[in-house]
């Protein structure tokens, strides 16, 4: 049973040419040179739905600068 799919993916030539070179340099395959950007770039994006989740969450309970969360911190630990 086949554990990967196969994806074929156009670059332009500059950018062809600039991963092609780079995993050359880190003795990688260009698969795992897209597989590490991939994950890379879902990891960021699920950073950034996380940070704007808090986000709205800090606002909806009145917290807008650092001095409301500090204010929070010695409040719970009274």
């Amino acid at each position: 049973m086949r554990v990967t799919r196969t994806w074929t993916i156009s670059l332009p030539p500059a950018m062809e040419r600039e991963a092609g070179q780079l995993a050359r340099l880190e003795h990688r395959t260009k698969s795992e040179l897209v597989r590490e950007a991939l994950r890379t770039y879902l990891a960021t994006r699920q950073w950034s739905a996380a940070q704007q989740v808090a986000a709205r969450a800090a606002q909806q309970r009145g917290i807008r600068t650092d001095a409301d969360i500090e204010r929070l911190i010695d409040d719970l630990r009274q």
